[in-house]
């Protein structure tokens, strides 16, 4: 999981299409920059935030069972 906020600016991140090193790259419909997974986060590897970092955020795996038990109020949109 990523942070999608840079510059005060939300991005909108989706699948460009491209890899790189055999790793999907991720591309922000708002600027059209490149994004590449490392460990600290993404970084722009081309376009208008190209060397600059959507960092990690803190996520957990689990399962739904397990994520309503905890969250009894949570809802599924469809």
């Amino acid at each position: 999981m990523y942070s999608r906020v840079i510059d005060g600016r939300t991005l909108t991140l989706v699948p460009s299409g491209w890899t790189y090193k055999s790793t999907f790259v991720l591309y922000d419909r708002e600027t059209s920059t490149l994004w590449f997974p490392y460990r600290k986060g993404l970084m722009g590897i081309q376009g208008t935030y190209f060397k600059q970092w959507l960092p990690k955020v803190k996520a957990k795996d689990t399962t739904w069972k397990k994520w309503k038990k905890s969250h009894p109020d949570s809802k599924i949109l469809r």
